[in-house]
């Protein structure tokens, strides 16, 4: 075992500190570099397409600040809306045109001015394109001056979360065979090197028109999680990704970081039948501390919905108090009663069963089930975990149990979630009107109530929501991290979101 330890311990130091390439080797700095700052993430953040917003890079499941290029717009750290490039901005009363003012300070790498056209093409060319950036309600993007009007196809009142993640493209010099690896922008860095499958260096654009980052140089090596925690204990890097599994170790030179977040794990319920029909006892009777505990070793929070502590996310929608004798109560009165065994079960319907759904190789589902089927078996519900792959489980969204994770920095969420021909099949007209309605508001802050009373008319069906998992981090002693703003679904690039705020002590 110390001989695999130190073989892997050797890999990791080649890997970090070795690496051939057309500039050079490249070795990362320790902490006293003073502006350099070396970070471990999970290999899934690495963007297949590269660094162009065209086909995803700062959008989708893992929404980030794309870094290299500005945005319009940004979230605040309470996830209001703040500005960027954009200066002013209003919607029209029918909600059909967004009207946005730009400065006029700003210049690409190459030196050229960034005008509203180069917002507009960008607009434009990421709603052709095929990317996990969802522009289907924009009709079309125009430049008139130093003004940039979105043409709608429908009202969307949640149109600014949207520029908050579209970095702007140079329409002069983009070639999307060839901007993913060669990124112009305007943002806070410049993309200086990648090695595919292997590491990033990003350098600060000495031409920024905010304030200069403190961290002039940030390397970002893409390691899966045991590599990250030997690049830890080897003292390669200066922060890193882990999971609650590596929590109580106590790596020299190490602390650990956990932020809050809105990634939250969920089980939905089969539609239909009797465990359908059950959603509030099950809530009432599931221990979501105990989950937090033995799954998570308490590095999270219980969730109740799938934007708790949002600024659209309802006080009070599907919050419960673990009872498990009222849970119990509820179950009796639905004529199920306990068997011989201990399982529930009523005269010609049967046994009340539940096979639990995660996908194979997800450890921390795969623990979550287990828990659960030991929570619902002591409710007289007979339950098991099975692991598939992901197409058995979208095929069966209705008619199995499956545990899920989602969490983003946008109330389009719940529309995904519950509108007609969202992920989990509602087909409610009154829902669906709430939805449209809080699109077509004309005033961002006045639609957080309607989304609030949709997740209220939710509460009771479809999903259960368990936990919000803090992301883990192992940061090096000295090194202060910018205060982080709650993290979405997915241990991706948020924790660099502010990464130019860091600093050495």
């Amino acid at each position: 075992m110390k001989k695999f330890i130190a073989f892997c311990l050797i890999f990791v130091l080649l890997l970090t500190g070795c690496q051939q390439n057309r500039s050079g080797p490249v070795t990362p700095e320790p902490a006293q570099a003073g502006g350099h700052v070396v970070v471990a993430l999970d290999p899934a953040s690495e963007p297949a397409a590269g660094f162009d917003p065209a086909f995803g890079w700062g959008a989708g499941e893992h929404v980030h600040e794309p870094l290299i290029q500005s945005t319009l717009t940004v979230t605040n750290s309470d996830l209001t809306i703040g500005y960027d490039l954009a200066t002013e901005m209003e919607v029209s009363e029918d909600g059909l045109l967004w009207t946005v003012q730009i400065r006029e300070d700003v210049t690409f790498t190459d030196g050229e001015p960034l005008t509203a056209s180069d917002v507009a093409f960008t607009y434009n060319t990421v709603r052709d394109a095929a990317s996990v950036n969802d522009l289907t309600m924009l009709d079309y993007a125009e430049a008139q001056g130093n003004t940039v009007l979105f043409h709608m196809k429908r009202p969307f009142s949640i149109w600014p979360y949207t520029m908050a993640t579209v970095g702007i493209l140079p329409e002069h010099a983009y070639d999307p065979a060839t901007y993913g690896a060669n990124p112009i922008g305007s943002g806070r860095y410049m993309l200086k090197q990648w090695d595919r499958g292997q590491q990033i260096i990003l350098q600060n654009n000495p031409d920024y028109y905010g304030q200069q980052p403190q961290m002039d140089r940030v390397t970002i090596l893409f390691l899966e999680e045991d590599a990250a925690f030997l690049a830890v204990q080897a003292g390669q890097v200066d922060l890193a990704y882990t999971s609650a599994a590596y929590s109580q170790q106590s790596p020299a030179g190490y602390s650990l970081l956990p932020v809050k977040t809105v990634d939250n794990l969920g089980i939905s319920l089969p539609t239909a039948g009797n465990i359908g029909a059950s959603h509030r006892a099950i809530s009432l009777g599931l221990d979501r501390q105990a989950i937090l505990d033995r799954v998570l070793d308490g590095y999270g929070t219980p969730a109740y919905s799938v934007c708790d502590n949002m600024p659209w996310s309802s006080p009070t929608a599907g919050k419960v108090v673990f009872d498990r004798d009222q849970a119990n109560a509820l179950l009796d009165e639905t004529g199920f009663l306990p068997g011989p065994d201990g399982i529930r079960e009523r005269w010609s319907f049967g046994r009340m069963e539940l096979t639990i759904h995660y996908p194979a190789g997800d450890t921390i589902r795969q623990a979550v089930a287990a828990e659960l089927c030991s929570q619902l078996n002591e409710l007289g519900i007979a339950a098991q975990s099975k692991g598939v792959d992901w197409q058995t489980i979208y095929q069966q969204t209705h008619t199995a149990a499956a545990v899920w994770g989602f969490g983003s920095h946008t109330p389009m969420e719940l529309y995904n979630l519950y509108h007609s021909g969202g992920l989990y099949g509602y087909s409610s007209a009154y829902l669906d009107a709430l939805m449209d309605y809080a699109l077509a508001c004309t005033d961002l802050e006045s639609s957080y109530a309607l989304w609030q009373t949709v997740q209220e008319e939710v509460s009771d069906h479809g999903f259960i929501w368990l936990v919000n998992i803090d992301h883990l981090y192992w940061v090096r002693d000295g090194l202060q991290v910018a205060q982080q703003k709650i993290h979405p679904h997915g241990h991706g690039w948020s924790i660099v979101n502010n990464v130019d705020q860091w600093s050495w002590s």
